[in-house]
């Protein structure tokens, strides 16, 4: 099962995700193989960290859990929130396998929030080769579609959040992001 993880970072809190560095590496090390893609968020600066997406596949919903609530930097006080929901990786593809790799354009996460019909439920074809992660937020139990998320590559941000289609979400979120791992 995939799952769609964003960990909110509390303001103030940068310090304290500096010193946890290593030990948040060494976590994640641990879910090499079941990683889809991860990463940081950044502030309009492009330098403050502003939250860590980690997409992963993972055996079930308990498994998901621990993930996300048992990440060093979430039992240490560096998150304020956590987005996890159930997703589904409509690329069938890693952010390794990309082929625009990690340079060249700047790269946004963007999440839309929706009830009701699903929208964006197939993979935008204009789109396909800026498209880095790619699927639907659904419900604990895969049933129901509650929004859509995306990594994608673009020029800026409004034209990473025109990913999704306009008017059929309450709300969109777009955010910078970088290819995850160690430097």
């Amino acid at each position: 099962m995939e799952f769609f993880c964003y960990h909110r970072d509390r303001a103030g809190s940068l310090p304290l995700r500096e010193e946890l560095g290593e030990v948040h590496w060494a976590y994640m090390d641990q879910y090499e193989a079941e990683l889809i893609a991860r990463g940081p968020t950044f502030a309009g600066d492009g330098e403050t960290p502003t939250g860590s997406v980690h997409i992963v596949d993972l055996p079930d919903a308990a498994a998901a859990r621990a993930f996300a609530f048992d990440e060093p930097n979430y039992q240490a006080g560096v998150y304020r929130d956590v987005l996890l929901r159930r997703w589904r990786n409509l690329l069938g593809r890693t952010m390794w396998e990309f082929p625009g790799g990690r340079a060249g354009g700047k790269r946004y996460l963007v999440i839309g929030f929706g009830s009701g019909d699903g929208a964006d439920l197939d993979v935008p074809d204009a789109l396909r080769d800026d498209l880095i992660a790619y699927g639907p937020l659904l419900s604990d139990d895969g049933a129901v579609w509650v929004g859509t998320a995306a990594l994608v590559r673009a020029v800026d941000a409004e034209t990473a959040g025109a990913v999704l289609t306009r008017g059929r979400y309450a709300e969109v979120e777009v955010h910078e992001w970088e290819f995850g791992g160690r430097r």
